[in-house]
């Protein structure tokens, strides 16, 4: 039941509705602006409409886990987070093993031939949403409205209003939609969005192999998807994502978990021996979408809320962190110059800077989902030739892994 609408709003400089990892980073960037005018910090709104968990068995692991690259790292050492997941749970990969299954191609990747001590983390999102989440409580110009959720919005020349669903009314000069791929603020923004169906759901758990993981990202390309382990511990725990069909999908987490294992070992080769325990499992449609505009006057959106990728280079949540950067940036830019931060020209900066990163990223992944993701004779003994080629070109394989390190 919707409360009683204030007669006056609250009002902020920017209003943030959607508290997760990139709504959170965005949150935690733009509170920084107390860097800028010690006496004149923007004031922010964070919405969300879940309360995020903040404390789990030490022993157990989140299905959704994220691979993130050394610039989103740095990233989060700005906004002083990094100590903090570092401390709760992260694993470095060293190395990246990807090959076909269709025939003999393969290739390697391998930090030290480019003299990084890694490729990036594979962290759990709930470590990095409680760590962001615990930043935002420290900043004294953040206020926290949770659980709220938004029920109606009003764009106006000078401002946007927007209305809560216990009556709250707020007042800003910009509001960021971070509320994923299905995004309220988009929708009634009348933004429309391209979408790109992969047919294909991912199937995602926790696995223990009878092998260590190697510190290493294993992935291998089946005609109905890409299987990657993703290691998530230090030892031999690591987190698979299975992009198959949507029903085949269904079968494999309706699986009892004895013959769970027997497939995945199957399906992985048995690359890093048996598999001697599967956790829980859950299934998650995937869509490439990608949203027409990112601003508007006194809007603008980031993360899932523009856009979306296939997770086969666990590359989508550093295009949002990287979205959130971006906007910070240029809000506090223009903040310190005294212009107005929610301008259209203000805003029109941070999409010519971040739409085109993403429309890139979003195409390569179709093209390698559509390369990859099929059993045709040519075309399978092409990539397979091509994975050898790019394996052996020292000058590929660096410019991919300047691209997976976010350079």
């Amino acid at each position: 039941m919707i409360g009683a609408v204030q007669a006056t709003p609250k009002k902020y400089d920017i209003v943030i509705v959607g508290g997760g990892m990139v709504g959170s980073a965005v949150a935690c960037a733009l509170a920084l602006s107390h860097h800028i005018e010690s006496n004149n910090t923007l004031r922010i709104a964070l919405i969300e409409g879940h309360k995020p968990p903040a404390q789990w068995p030490d022993n157990s692991f989140d299905l959704r886990v994220s691979a993130i690259s050394p610039a989103s790292q740095a990233f989060f050492k700005t906004l002083g987070v990094w100590n903090a997941m570092h401390e709760m749970r992260v694993t470095a990969y060293t190395d990246m093993h990807v090959w076909d299954a269709g025939g003999n191609g393969s290739i390697h990747f391998d930090s030290a031939e480019i003299g990084e001590a890694n490729l990036g983390h594979i962290i759990e999102n709930r470590i990095i949403n409680k760590a962001l989440i615990e930043q935002v409580h420290i900043f004294d110009n953040i206020d926290i409205y949770c659980p709220n959720t938004p029920v109606s919005l009003q764009l106006d020349n000078d401002s946007t209003k927007l209305q809560l669903d216990n009556g709250t009314l707020l007042q800003a000069e910009l509001l960021v939609g971070a509320d994923g791929g299905q995004s309220w603020v988009r929708q009634q923004a009348d933004i429309s969005v391209t979408v790109s169906d992969y047919q294909q759901t991912a199937v995602v758990a926790s696995i223990t192999t009878e092998h260590a993981h190697q510190h290493t990202a294993w992935q291998r390309f089946l005609p109905s998807g890409p299987l990657a382990f993703l290691p998530v511990s230090e030892n031999n725990i690591s987190s698979i994502v299975w992009s198959t069909c949507a029903e085949e999908a269904e079968r494999l987490c309706e699986l009892d978990e004895t013959a769970f294992k027997q497939e995945l070992e199957v399906a992985f080769e048995k690359k890093l021996g048996k598999v001697l325990h599967a956790g829980p499992r859950a299934c998650f449609p995937i869509k490439g979408q990608h949203a027409k505009n990112y601003v508007k006057s006194h809007l603008a959106l980031v993360g899932d809320a523009a856009h979306t990728i296939h997770p086969l280079a666990g590359q989508g949540v550093n295009l949002g962190f990287a979205d959130a950067q971006c906007l910070a940036d240029t809000v506090l830019t223009a903040y310190a110059a005294h212009k107005p931060i929610g301008s259209f020209k203000t805003l029109r900066s941070f999409e010519r800077t971040r739409r085109g990163d993403n429309l890139l990223m979003l195409e390569a992944m179709g093209v390698f989902k559509n390369l990859f993701s099929n059993d045709m004779p040519g075309l399978c003994k092409l990539r397979n030739i091509g994975l050898d080629i790019s394996d052996r070109a020292t000058p590929i394989k660096h410019f991919f892994m300047a691209k997976a390190l976010g350079q």
